[in-house]
């Protein structure tokens, strides 16, 4: 009898995680015995299936000798590999909003950090790129995703900013203020982390992008790089490992979390009239 199911897929993605536990399940085969036959972990096999994760092109490789589906799973991948490259700012978000840990490195101010009027600055620093109603609905957006910092229970978040932000302040002196104060406001928080890093600790590798690192509760991460006007989001263990090494260098780099806020704060003082 033909297995049913209880809606069709609706993306690629979804196809192939389908079409890999259908696979599976038409051989005979178990996890546990599909992971003993193919050496990749049960865990990893399982949350392919559920679409969790999307493997590097080698697995499917592998999983085709093994079913013996000529080039059907590579094939499936690649249109779910760019299906995620056309969407990768909305998976981005999606997994954002479940993460447990946030890592952040930024060369702006971070829109989880930003107040309504630099956020306001930001988007109308481009001339005829939104109608009004854009512009307001893009504030929102961005502000309304700060719910994330202060949910119960708040994820645990460290941001990094260079020290370039800070020296290149709004013209409106007021919403300068304001944001640094909210900066310092922010780090008081004791689920949250800030750190700047300062011009002397020269050349890094994150030069030019930002960063951002999430960790999800069943200990599964993935990085999100952007650059201008573009982002990759990387699910794959190694990469994200990779970022993640990078970070932890520029962690080191930066100053202190008390000598960070110290640093803003005396911004701040500077910029009172």
């Amino acid at each position: 009898m033909t297995e049913q199911i209880d809606e069709e897929p609706t993306s690629a993605r979804d196809v192939l995680s389908y079409m890999l536990k259908s696979l599976r399940e038409k051989a005979g085969k178990s996890l546990s015995q599909l992971a003993e036959d193919t050496g990749y972990e049960r865990s990893y096999l399982n949350r392919l299936e559920n679409g969790d994760r999307l493997s590097k092109r080698t697995v499917m490789e592998d999983l085709d000798g093994y079913y013996e589906t000529d080039t059907l799973l590579r094939q499936l991948w690649k249109l779910a590999k760019d299906e995620v490259i056309v969407d990768r700012y909305r998976l981005f978000m999606q997994y954002e909003a479940t993460a447990t840990i946030m890592h952040r490195y930024s060369e702006v101010i971070p829109g989880l950090l930003q107040t309504e009027g630099y956020a306001r600055v930001l988007f109308s620093s481009a001339p005829g790129r939104w109608t009004q109603d854009e512009l307001e609905s893009q504030i929102s957006a961005r502000i309304g995703r700060q719910y994330l910092l202060h949910r119960t229970p708040a994820p645990s978040a460290r941001f990094i900013i260079n020290e370039s932000v800070l020296m290149r302040p709004t013209v409106d002196p007021e919403v300068w203020r304001e944001q640094l104060s909210h900066l310092i406001k922010s780090a008081d928080l004791p689920s949250i982390v800030l750190q700047v890093l300062p011009f002397s600790a020269g050349v890094h590798p994150l030069m030019g992008g930002s960063l951002a690192l999430l960790w999800q509760q069943d200990g599964s991460s993935v990085a999100w790089m952007e650059g201008n006007n573009s982002g990759t989001l990387y699910e794959d263990s190694e990469e994200v490992t990779k970022f993640r090494l990078s970070y932890d260098r520029l962690r080191d780099l930066a100053l202190t979390p008390s000598a960070s806020v110290n640093f803003i704060s005396k911004i701040l003082e500077d910029s009172k009239p």
